[in-house]
């Protein structure tokens, strides 16, 4: 479990008591039970850390508020056979968990979903930047791998099932 503390902000002199802070935060979890668990222990421990103070606190949490992105394991197997078929299994990487927030995890929780990362190389790059890095680029070459794999996966989903 994770929490960033993102933002703070309280006052606007340095001579002056405020009334009033806002921290504003972002947590993450590996399961539903761990990120409902967190949600619980931030409020118990804002609210009495506060009290300690003889302060109030308030504790609100405001959309969108991000589920775990969690893949369905059927659907893990479906997307390991396809893709092997397409790339070969030896190009088929498991990646571990991360703690990503993505609008897909509201649309997983909803119906059985999938998600997975397509994997780019650039032989002439030792090392390709991150996504949500200034300097990332898209090799334009792995989109047609991509949209083949995406199309692949719902045809013989339709055929399968």
């Amino acid at each position: 479990m994770v929490v960033t503390v993102g933002k703070l902000r309280g006052g606007g002199a340095f001579n002056v008591i405020i009334d009033s802070v806002t921290i504003t935060r972002t947590f993450r979890a590996f399961s539903k039970q761990s990120f409902l668990r967190l949600k619980q222990r931030i409020e118990e421990v804002i609210t009495l850390q506060a009290s300690i103070q003889r302060c109030n606190a308030t504790v609100q949490f405001i959309n969108p508020f991000y589920p775990v992105t969690a893949n369905d394991k059927d659907l893990h197997k479906h997307f390991q056979n396809v893709a092997g078929d397409m790339v070969g299994a030896q190009n088929i990487k498991d990646m571990p968990p991360i703690m990503g927030a993505e609008d897909f995890s509201i649309f997983a929780e909803a119906i059985q979903g999938y998600f997975f990362f397509l994997g780019m190389k650039d032989e002439t790059k030792e090392h390709l930047k991150p996504r949500h890095s200034l300097y990332y680029t898209v090799i334009e070459d792995s989109l047609s791998y991509g949209a083949t794999l995406h199309s692949s996966l719902a045809t013989r989903y339709l055929l399968e099932y």
